[in-house]
């Protein structure tokens, strides 16, 4: 799926919404449910591969039994897998082959901390997308993501600046934390022709009005996950999801 593609979704549904898939413990009945009472609200869905890991072969298979669901049923939707994998050589070609192929995902988080040796192999697939850890959303995000060099410029920027000349923005997007308004701002300046990734809506504090308002671009490009405030809500989910969905159509013209 292109930039421009999953722009016209996004306008056409006038929302920016991400379904986490994360309920605990998996299962793919949970999935289905999840996913066809949002799915009309939605615009992508992401699964967190840790919680289908910890169940072993049988949360793998529940993981490939709902890419399935997804690609046959809701083949419109962008479908991202939250692994934040980072390595070099060999394994990150193995980590792009299981995403990427046996399982079709259109997006991977990845941490950039190994530096373009650890994400060149997720660039060689074409409509494919690499989602590059930048700002994130929990609190001890400032150990390091804030941490100014020689330039007095913070990490986080230097991971933006550097991968922006990795590829371009049908290739390369960044999580954005929502929990930081005023330095989202600073990434938008960073990245304004980029897809942001943004976590941290809900149940993190988060509000989406400062999301939409700092983070979407005339076109659209940005994403916002929400996952514990739709799959636990006492609303149910299509209710939760339909919130939120309005909440941000106002900010479309």
């Amino acid at each position: 799926m292109t930039r421009q593609e999953l722009n016209q979704e996004i306008n056409r549904k006038r929302s920016c919404l991400c379904i986490g898939l994360d309920a605990a413990p998996v299962s793919f009945e949970m999935n289905k449910k999840i996913i066809d009472e949002t799915a009309n609200y939605a615009v992508a869905f992401k699964p967190n591969v840790a919680f289908y890991e910890a169940d072993g072969w049988k949360g793998w298979k529940i993981l490939e039994k709902t890419m399935d669901y997804l690609r046959s049923t809701y083949p419109g939707h962008f479908l991202i897998a939250d692994a934040k994998r980072g390595d070099i050589g060999n394994t990150a070609k193995e980590y792009a082959r299981t995403f990427f192929e046996r399982m079709d995902f259109d997006a991977i988080t990845l941490s950039p901390y190994m530096g373009y040796d650890s994400i060149e192999p997720f660039l060689e697939y074409t409509q494919k997308w690499v989602i590059i850890l930048a700002l994130t959303s929990n609190p001890s995000a400032t150990d390091f993501q804030l941490f100014s060099g020689a330039e007095n410029k913070p990490l986080y920027r230097h991971v933006i600046d550097t991968a922006n000349t990795w590829a371009d923005n049908n290739k390369i997007m960044y999580v954005a934390g929502a929990t930081r308004p005023h330095l989202l701002q600073e990434v938008r300046k960073a990245a304004p022709d980029r897809f942001l990734l943004v976590p941290g809506v809900g149940a993190q504090g988060g509000a989406i009005e400062e999301v939409m308002q700092y983070g979407k671009t005339q076109d659209g490009d940005l994403l916002i996950n929400v996952s514990r405030s739709v799959i636990y809500s006492d609303k149910g989910f299509a209710q939760a999801a339909g919130l939120l969905a309005d909440s941000m159509s106002r900010f479309f013209s």
